[in-house]
């Protein structure tokens, strides 16, 4: 197991300059254009270092100094620690772990998850698993998948419509259900009641330490995908 770890450590590293990019291409307040370039400079927003400041003008770019790195080890951890054995569902949960990163600290930074992620993440897992279900002689888990995506999906596109998400938790929980209905009902259903737990206890805990400082108790309303991606990946590992 320890070369695995070894492994998983340096592809979390060599993930962490890509996905900074992505961080900060996307963390825009909703109606601004994507940073696709520095705002300071003008150079393309690709690959940045962990201290997330452009290579050519030194600006700081999207995530914190140091923050995405041990996030991107730590997952790639996780999902090697996850895998079964089995290779296309094990790159469908990869897949889904490297584009959650980047979207957690999206929707963590700026309260939004843009369709730009959200639907390559959901295209991406939806190709893989139809690959994976003839390729593991398990056509039936297909049904499953697609039951729990809907499920899954369904509930967080009902918050949608009563006004409590936004509208890219919809195509994110479609993702997650059917990547998690791989692995059963249980781990499904598990990975949505984690989600609700994880987002109930950060909000007490934001809560309490505000009351704690005798400052009103405002600003809770938290950014869910973060929730739902680490929701999900808990019950993968917990399985």
């Amino acid at each position: 197991m320890a070369p695995v770890v070894v492994v998983a450590v340096l592809v979390g590293l060599l993930a962490a300059p890509p996905l900074r990019g992505q961080i900060a291409r996307f963390a825009v307040p909703e109606g601004r254009p994507w940073c696709d370039e520095c705002p300071s400079c003008g150079r393309a927003v690709r690959l940045l270092p962990p201290s997330g400041r452009c290579p050519g003008c030194r600006e700081r770019l999207g995530a914190g100094p140091w923050t995405v790195e041990p996030v991107a080890v730590a997952v790639a951890v996780a999902v090697a620690y996850a895998a079964d054995g089995l290779l296309v569902p094990t790159l469908a949960l990869a897949w889904a772990a490297a584009v959650g990163v980047a979207l957690g600290f999206v929707d963590a930074r700026v309260r939004r998850l843009p369709y730009r992620l959200t639907l390559p993440l959901l295209g991406g897992v939806a190709a893989l698993l139809l690959i994976a279900g003839p390729a593991e002689h398990d056509p039936g888990a297909l049904l499953r998948c697609l039951l729990a995506a809907l499920a899954v999906g369904g509930v967080l596109e009902l918050a949608v419509w009563l006004g409590a998400l936004g509208p890219g938790d919809s195509p994110l929980g479609l993702a997650l259900g059917g990547l998690l209905g791989w692995y059963g009902w249980s781990v499904a259903l598990g990975g949505l009641f984690a989600a609700m737990v994880l987002a109930g206890l950060w909000a007490t805990l934001r809560a309490a330490a505000a009351l704690a400082r005798r400052r009103p108790v405002r600003g809770l309303d938290l950014p869910v995908g973060p929730f739902l991606l680490l929701g999900a990946l808990t019950a993968v590992l917990a399985r």
